[in-house]
């Protein structure tokens, strides 16, 4: 009889010889990559725009920066304040600061205001109205990278340390008597994101593995069997960091910190998940056959498929970012999707042959043995032969309420989801960045004194350019009409075309908000109206509106679009590979919407705690897409081991038994794998970053939920009301009551 390319495949992994060639192939591979190319890390780009050319915003800043010259430039807001009032001696510290700053300017600084020129009466007036706060700007040219930004601003300190008596940047803000500085605006806010995420992959994956370690070793009670995943993974990282680090070395992908991060969460415990599905089919194996290469055959048989197809289901649907309009969602497909498929590959090569060479010592000191092992071994030690303790009891318990009482469970489950997911509705999102970070942060506390002694909108004044076509427009005047708007300069004429007249806007609320930036929309309509009634024509290609406001309006636009276009995607794409896999139609559909179902459970509850006990007012706006993404693709895989264990055992047994001992099989394993995959997504809770906080918990909220409800309950109930009718359109093969 011929063998099968599965049978021949796992020989080839575990053979005496061929098992040492493959752990050789993997050493030197990392080797040589880690040696040739540079890691990932080395790699990161920070401040990649996430906004396309021919986005409003951006294109607004292009004629901006070529037009109007002295309103362009990204700025740092220099914020002094002290709450008893700005005297004489600050404002001379504030003016050597600023005489400092024009005779040595920064690395590409473009302008600051020349505050030391100003008689001490013209600079009292710059103070705000309670006396207590000035806002020094200093301009920057775009794109400078973080590095430069970070070097200027440490400098800055150095000045501002040798005019001021004491470190007023270390003063707290709320001191009376004392001066404090704080950087905030743009820069000041791209230098303390950089900041946060800085060593943060790194103590991200000492974390994650000293978490995945111990994890293994209460679930194993093995040392030897805890370290192989990590040793697969470990490899794997290996191998992919200096591919990931070429191909941003060549301009062909960029990869920024926050990717990094998050791929070293996704690799970790995804890549856990994949070793452990094939450890337990091994040890299963090993208590049924005696030669630990044909066990480990068998088991390479049994789990090997499953792995692949969930494996393959991540890749594809991670990759479906790569159709991302918006910058952050299109970096992350490459990364996210190359690190499960290497990982996927080590699963099947490296472990096998791992696990080859250690055979049942792997599991030491709780070592696997068949009936006749163990009586063999008893009798060695003269003792008598344990009966074997029932298997899974608990696995056992759920495989026989799904099958007794499937209405009941299906019933429950519908209104417990059903009722996070109503609750989702009432997420609030927002796309303001300093929202994101620690209250300590210096940009955040410059943002909050700001917000108290001017109007908000001062940290990021939105800027509305018109082309008057030579015409007399009093836009000015439309725009203060306004609710939201709080002042609006003076026209300002282009360098080049003095028909463009540009207006600074600054907003009464924060400028980062949702409610400013749906204001957007109601300023271009008023500047259009406006040109309209002069007798402009053609007004919608006669109006650019910039700055931070607009920027943000335009990644939710952008955002919202990628979301219309990625989630039925990858639905689309789940879809397929589950009907390629089961080759059925109603399995496929109840599936993907089980997992949907929960996902959605998933933000509800997530808002619930974030909201409610945690006091957020909003959530980050990317958070619903990445967790889908993750979500709807890594609970897929629970679902497939465990109906892949259904669809085989069907063939021998009835059908409400092949659940039960399908359910039993595979809930000690994958109860163990969600715990671990939650385990390492809630590792990003612990970094200061408010938006990785978020998705972690929603993330493994979501783990959890397809963990203990959906994967042993909700699914195995469904398949058991459903009967044949599961199976649809494609052949059943099953063995009936009768003939059991």
């Amino acid at each position: 009889m011929k063998e099968s390319p599965l049978a021949t495949f796992s020989r080839l992994m575990t053979g005496k010889v061929s098992r040492w060639v493959v752990i050789a192939v993997w050493i030197l591979a990392t080797a040589f990559l880690t040696i040739a190319w540079p890691a990932v890390n080395k790699t990161e780009v920070n401040n990649a725009p996430n906004l396309s050319k021919n986005s409003p915003s951006v294109e607004a800043e292009n004629l901006i920066k070529k037009e109007f010259p002295n309103s362009s430039g990204v700025p740092a807001l220099l914020t002094w304040h002290k709450d008893s009032g700005l005297n004489t001696d600050d404002l001379e510290s504030i003016q050597q600061v600023a005489a400092d700053l024009e005779k040595k300017p920064l690395e590409e600084q473009t302008s600051t205001p020349p505050l030391h020129k100003l008689p001490l009466a013209a600079l009292q007036k710059m103070i705000s109205k309670d006396g207590t706060t000035l806002v020094q700007p200093i301009f920057f040219k775009e794109n400078v990278e973080t590095d430069v930004l970070e070097k200027n601003l440490d400098t800055v300190k150095k000045q501002v340390k040798e005019n001021v008596s004491y470190h007023s940047f270390a003063t707290d803000i709320d001191e009376k008597d004392k001066l404090s500085t704080r950087v905030t605006g743009p820069v000041g806010i791209q230098v303390d994101a950089t900041s946060l995420f800085e060593g943060a992959d790194v103590s991200l994956l000492i974390a994650t593995v000293l978490l995945v370690l111990i994890l293994l070793l209460v679930i194993y009670r093995s040392p030897i069997l805890a370290i192989i995943p990590l040793i697969g993974v470990g490899f794997a990282y290996g191998v992919l960091s200096p591919i990931l680090g070429i191909l941003a070395d060549k301009g062909w992908i960029t990869v920024d910190s926050q990717s990094i991060s998050i791929m070293t969460v996704l690799l970790f415990g995804a890549g856990t998940d994949y070793c452990l599905f094939l450890i337990s089919h091994y040890r299963d194996e090993l208590r049924k056959v005696k030669d630990k290469r044909q066990a480990l055959i068998n088991a390479f048989k049994g789990a090997s498929g499953a792995i692949a197809m969930s494996g393959f289901t991540v890749v594809i649907s991670l990759l479906a970012l790569i159709v991302a309009k918006y910058g952050a969602y299109h970096r992350f497909a490459i990364p996210f999707s190359l690190s499960i498929l290497i990982m996927g590959l080590a699963s099947l090569t490296l472990i096998p042959a791992l696990l080859s060479v250690m055979g049942r010592g792997s599991f030491y000191p709780f070592v696997p043995r068949t009936p006749e092992m163990e009586e063999e071994l008893a009798k060695k030690k003269g003792k008598l032969v344990r009966d074997r303790k029932a298997k899974n009891r608990f696995g056992n318990w759920i495989g026989n309420v799904v099958t007794t009482k499937p209405w009941t469970i299906i019933v429950a489950c519908l209104v417990f989801f059903g009722a996070l997911s109503i609750y989702s509705s009432q997420i609030k999102y927002t796309y303001d960045l300093l929202s994101s970070f620690p209250e300590d942060m210096p940009s955040r506390e410059g943002f909050t004194i700001i917000s108290d002694a001017y109007s908000p909108g001062e940290l990021a004044p939105a800027q509305v350019v018109i082309d008057t076509e030579g015409k007399s427009v009093d836009l000015e005047k439309a725009l203060k009409k306004n609710d939201l708007i709080s002042t609006v300069s003076a026209p300002q004429s282009g360098t080049n075309n003095e028909d463009l007249k540009v207006y600074d806007v600054t907003f009464n609320v924060n400028p980062y908000s949702i409610e400013a930036m749906k204001a957007i929309p109601d300023l271009r309509d008023a500047a259009e109206k406006a040109l309209s009634q002069s007798g402009v024509s053609t007004v919608k290609s006669k109006v650019w509106i910039g700055g931070q406001t607009a920027t943000q309006y335009d990644t939710m636009t952008v955002s919202d679009k990628d979301d219309s276009i990625i989630v039925p995607l990858i639905i689309i794409f789940i879809s397929l590979l589950l009907l390629a896999y089961l080759r059925s139609i109603v399995a496929m559909l109840y599936l993907v919407g089980t997992v949907i179902l929960s996902y959605s459970a998933a933000l509800g509850l997530g808002w619930l705690i974030i909201h409610n006990i945690m006091g957020a007012d909003a959530i980050q706006g990317a958070i619903p897409l990445y967790a889908f993404v993750f979500l709807v693709a890594l609970g897929e895989d629970y679902n497939i081991f465990m109906i892949s264990s259904i669809w085989q055992k069907k063939k021998h047994m009835p059908l409400k038994q092949a659940i039960k001992e399908g359910v039993s099989e595979t809930s000690g394993v994958i109860t163990s794998a969600g715990i671990i995959l939650a385990a390492t997504f809630a590792v990003l809770a612990t970094l200061p970053i408010q938006v990785l906080v978020q998705f972690g918990i929603i993330t493994a909220l979501g783990v959890l939920l397809d963990t203990f409800i959906v994967r042993p309950f909700l699914v195995p109930a469904i398949t058991t009301v459903l009967g044949r009718f599961a199976f649809w359109p494609g052949k059943v093969e099953m063995v009936s009551e009768k003939e059991q």
